[in-house]
C-alpha cells in the first residue's frame, strides 16, 4: 500500500516538474531574445539603417555552416545567434560586435534586386576582402550606437579558431583582429586611450599574440607609410 501510495505521489508531482523546467526554458529564450532586439534595434536605429532586419535566437549547440543557409538568411534579411555563439558572448559590447558584424552583410544585400545580386557576387568573388570590411563597418556601427569597439576583439580573439594556413574563403583571426585594431588605433584612438577591456584575459591574450602584428602597424606609423600591412 505504502508503495503504491509513493508511486501515486511521483506521478502527480512529475508533470509539475517538467511543466516547471519547461516554463524555466521558455522565460530564458524570450529574455535572450528580448536582449537581442534591445541591442539589435539600437544598432540599426543609431546608425540610420533604413531598411529591416530581425534578429532570432536558436538555442542550437551547433551553428549550420551551409553556405546555402548563410545565403537564405542573408536574403531573409535575418540575424540569427546560435546557443553556440551565444557561449562567448559576456556583455552587452561583445553581443553588439556579434550582431553589428551580421547587420554589415545583411544591410549590404540591400540595394534593389540587381545592384543585391551583383553586391553578391563581388562578396562571393572576394570573401575574405570583404570580411574585413564588415568588420571595419560593424566597428563603426558599435561606436555610432554607444557600445566599446574593443568588444570586437576580445569577441573574436576567444570565439574565431586560428587554423594553421589561409584559406582562399576566410582571413585568419589574427589578421582580422590586426585589422580591427588598427581601424579602432586609427580612427577611435580614445577607447584604446581609455580602455575599459585592458585586464580583460581575452584583451590581455589578444596583446601576447599579436606583438609581431602590432609592431608592424608601430613601424608603418612612425615611417608614414600609406602602404597597406600584410597582417600574419
Amino acid at each position: 500500500m505504502l508503495k503504491k501510495l509513493i508511486l501515486l505521489a511521483a506521478i502527480m508531482v512529475l508533470p509539475l516538474n517538467c511543466f516547471a523546467i519547461e516554463d524555466s526554458t521558455i522565460k530564458k529564450e524570450c529574455e535572450i531574445q528580448k536582449r537581442l532586439n534591445t541591442v539589435g534595434v539600437n544598432i540599426l536605429n543609431s546608425n540610420k539603417i533604413d531598411e529591416r532586419i530581425v534578429f532570432a535566437y536558436d538555442k542550437k549547440e551547433v551553428k549550420e555552416k551551409l553556405s546555402a543557409v548563410k545565403d537564405k538568411t542573408l536574403l531573409n534579411r535575418q540575424v540569427v545567434i546560435y546557443g553556440y555563439d551565444l557561449k562567448f558572448i559576456e556583455d552587452d559590447n561583445e553581443l553588439a560586435a556579434f550582431l553589428s558584424r551580421h547587420i554589415a552583410e545583411a544591410y549590404r544585400s540591400y540595394s534593389g534586386a540587381f545592384n543585391g545580386r551583383l553586391s553578391s557576387l563581388k562578396m562571393k568573388a572576394a570573401p575574405k576582402k570583404y570580411q574585413i570590411i564588415f568588420d571595419k563597418i560593424a566597428v563603426d556601427y558599435m561606436v555610432q550606437a554607444g557600445y566599446n569597439p574593443i568588444a570586437m576583439i576580445t569577441y573574436i580573439n576567444k570565439s574565431k579558431v586560428q587554423k594553421r594556413t589561409n584559406s582562399l574563403t576566410e582571413n585568419l583571426a589574427s589578421k582580422r583582429l590586426a585589422a580591427v585594431y588598427e581601424y579602432i588605433y586609427t580612427k577611435y584612438p580614445y577607447y584604446l586611450k581609455n580602455n575599459d577591456y585592458f585586464y580583460n584575459v581575452n584583451y590581455q591574450n589578444f596583446l601576447l599574440t599579436s606583438q609581431n602584428n602590432r609592431k608592424m602597424l608601430e613601424e608603418k606609423i612612425k615611417s608614414g607609410s600609406k602602404e597597406e600591412l600584410k597582417y600574419e
